[in-house]
């Protein structure tokens, strides 16, 4: 009896060790190489994985940094220049400046300027809305106001305001990731160039239909009459 236990004991030792040696011999065969440089890198960007940099999360971020020569189209909106920098200083590659951006929202229809036409009884999704119809108002190309902009920020950086039923972005929160300019089916949110002292020049309206049929819609909505270019003493 116990020289049987004994065996049986021993043989499944022996299997156990065939079976180790197995494995390590198929892990070392198939064994993927990664580059150490690539959690370096990971370390120094700021882990917001918002995907405003183009690439699923930081992750593919830093992949890209490291296998790329030239990273000059690389940016990370999130951690700006000096992250870039930092990166570009451990790699021993050269970054190309970009000004810091800000999300617009170019629609100046505010609920006391588009007079509601038609209530839309559905889920309150922009998305959704714009896929059945134009909106409750006149105007099919300004804001819906539902707010898909807001739920998408990871930064807390865009809220509807109750009182104009638009969306305001906080620049301060702000870092241009572009989640709220992909959530947008009306197009009307845009990154631009912060500018010198946060100014910055364009016009508050996409609308694109003549002038009788946009100012029915909308009081300030733009007609397209080109006073603000003949008025403006700085050709801007």
């Amino acid at each position: 009896m116990n020289e049987t236990l004994i065996y049986t004991i021993a043989i499944l030792v022996g299997l156990g060790l065939i079976a180790a040696v197995v494995l390590y011999f198929v892990a070392q065969k198939f064994k993927v190489y990664e580059d150490p440089r690539i959690d370096e890198t990971e370390a120094r960007l700021p882990g917001a994985n918002c995907g405003g940099c183009g690439f699923p999360g930081c992750r593919g971020m830093a992949e890209a940094l490291v296998k790329n020569d030239d990273i000059s189209a690389l940016y990370c909106p999130v951690g700006g220049a000096p992250t870039m920098k930092a990166v570009a200083e451990y790699l021993g590659k050269a970054v190309a400046e970009k000004e810091p951006q800000v999300a617009v929202v170019r629609c100046g229809g505010t609920l006391c300027n588009r007079a509601r036409t038609n209530t839309f009884d559905g889920a309150r999704s922009c998305a959704v809305e714009a896929a059945l119809y134009g909106g409750e108002t006149g105007c099919t190309f300004g804001c819906l106001g539902n707010g898909d902009c807001t739920r998408v920020c990871n930064f807390d950086a865009i809220h509807m305001n109750p009182e104009t039923g638009l969306p305001e972005v906080d620049e301060e929160k702000c870092t241009a990731c572009g989640a709220c300019v992909k959530a947008c089916p009306k197009n009307i949110i845009e990154l631009r160039k912060k500018g010198p002292k946060g100014r910055r020049v364009y016009v508050n309206c996409v609308n694109k239909d003549k002038g009788a049929v946009t100012r029915k819609a909308c009081s300030v909505g733009c007609i397209g009459c080109g006073k603000c270019v003949k008025n403006c003493p700085f050709e801007a």
